[in-house]
């Protein structure tokens, strides 16, 4: 009898993963669920290999701000800036700045820096993605690219000026994204540990910090940190090996994350493994699960093509994917990531459930792959998702590195605003656990149908387009011309 893979199966594996709290790079509660993973992974009957590593961990544990004066005033923290800094146990107390430009850098020496980080609005969708099909055909995502990740992406430099500026500290005020939104983002968690205490505040609670800044108030503020020189981390694999000799398929995902969806991939790809153990495979097919995620610099290896967790892996693992001097060649990669999002956004003042999926973004790897997944999804109950090709260099999830070298994937990467939260609930109301059955469903069916093609059918990976995009938002397609055109109407208007 063949293995049934069901919504409440994925919903106790999902629940159990949030029993460790949120699961950062290296912490306790990371390690827990590695174990747990490779503990049900041994029950399987599989081997599991596993990569140890060593890196300098920081973790906050205490945050505070509060303005002084006759009366303190405490102002809530939003969330912490990771791998920013930490102060002396009594804390930092100092005069306030207000940044609004460049013309303020000599003022913030030895001060607080009060920095103002509106959302990010205005950059065309198809600067970062190129759509290659969508289904059903009207599925399409929002003109201008925001949200708490791509901000915090595109405005890091604050961080990097109040260090250089010699300030003491430094608060980043939210503008234009709503409070509940912003609340527990772990954002940026891309840049290397900055040696500066950097607090995030909400826009509401941010106007009573900005006045004091402008009335040039002190403040203290707190940010403690548990840092671990050489914590212990693993990334781990599994082998099924297949009939034939000399192909192989990889099936990846993260380990480390912070809520229900921030990293949910692991526990879909146990149930794949569960009802694949006992099956004949042609192919010999690598379950890869990588920690470093939320600790990129520390885990990039830039010769595999890009700077995502799995670059270590594959830069260690050659053998099982370049194809060169007798070593398996990686015919196709399949990557899940945050399954099972629901799309919340502000309507009517208020952050909230739109009614339907989060849009459901895919890189495909080539025209083959494309039109492969979008059959696959036809035949699903629920079902809101655009495919990308990489595009100006760009090409989000753990997918990428195998794009870069080649290897053409189906890799699942929706990117809800809620994605970097953590929460006391981890954002269960955000999560449909039918939606995850069935997009684990969907991945399951495309390694059966991958399994009856050839790796000349399959093919290798397109590389990325540049400046011109088909329309992700059903605008006018990207080109210079075409955004000269739109600026030009703009300007009539």
């Amino acid at each position: 009898m063949s293995y049934e893979i069901t919504s409440e199966k994925l919903l106790k594996g999902v629940e159990k993963m949030n029993c460790f709290g949120p699961r950062y790079t290296g912490s306790k509660a990371h390690q827990l669920f590695i174990e747990s993973l490779k503990d049900e992974i041994r029950e399987m009957g599989f081997q599991v290999y596993s990569d140890p590593f060593y890196f300098k961990r920081w973790q906050a544990d205490k945050a505070s701000l509060c303005v002084l004066g006759e009366t303190e005033t405490a102002i809530p923290v939003s969330s912490v800036h990771p791998y920013s800094g930490v102060t002396p146990e009594e804390g930092i107390t100092a005069e306030l700045c207000h940044f609004k430009g460049m013309s303020d850098i000599k003022n913030v020496k030895g001060k607080i820096a009060v920095f103002e980080i509106s959302n990010i609005d205005f950059i065309p969708s198809e600067i970062a993605f190129d759509k290659r099909s969508s289904y059903p055909a009207d599925a399409a995502m929002e003109a201008k690219y925001e949200g708490p990740v791509i901000t915090t992406f595109v405005k890091f430099v604050y961080g990097i000026l109040a260090k250089a500026s010699k300030a003491k500290a430094a608060v980043f005020v939210w503008k234009n994204l709503h409070d509940d939104c912003v609340k527990g983002q772990y954002l940026p968690f891309i840049l290397e540990y900055q040696g500066l205490p950097i607090l995030w505040v909400n826009e509401t609670d941010g106007m009573t910090l900005l006045k004091a800044a402008d009335e040039k108030k002190r403040a203290k503020l707190v940010l403690k940190a548990e840092i671990e020189e050489h914590a212990y981390t693993e990334s781990f694999y599994c082998v099924k090996k297949g009939i034939k000799d000399g192909e192989s398929v990889i099936i990846n995902t993260h380990t480390d994350g912070n809520n229900c969806v921030e990293e949910n991939g692991a526990v879909a790809i146990i149930e794949m493994m569960k009802a694949l153990k006992d099956k004949e495979l042609e192919r010999t097919h690598i379950f890869v699960f990588t920690t470093g995620h939320f600790r990129l610099p520390s885990f990039k290896d830039i010769s595999t093509g890009s700077f995502q967790s799995v670059s270590r892996w594959m830069a260690m693992h050659r053998q099982l994917w370049d194809g060169k001097h007798g070593h398996l060649k990686c015919v196709a990669n399949l990557t899940l990531e945050h399954l099972g999002c629901k799309e919340w956004r502000t309507i009517d003042g208020e952050y909230k459930y739109t009614g339907r999926p989060d849009i459901e973004l895919v890189y495909t790897g080539n025209k083959v792959m494309d039109k492969l997944y979008i059959d696959t999804v036809k035949d699903r109950e629920t079902v809101r998702t655009m495919t990308l090709r990489g595009h100006n260099m760009l090409h989000f999830g753990e997918g990428q590195n195998f794009f870069t070298m080649g290897v053409p994937g189906i890799c699942l990467v929706p990117a809800p605003y809620y994605l970097c939260a953590e929460s006391e609930n981890h954002e269960m109301e955000k999560f449909d656990h039918e939606l995850m059955r069935q997009q684990t469903e969907t991945y399951m069916t495309l390694v059966e149908k991958i399994e009856k093609m050839s790796a000349g059918q399959i093919g290798r990976s397109d590389w990325y387009s540049f400046v011109k995009a088909k329309s992700v938002s059903g605008g006018y397609d990207f080109s210079v011309k075409g955004l000269v055109g739109a600026l030009s109407d703009k300007i009539r208007n």
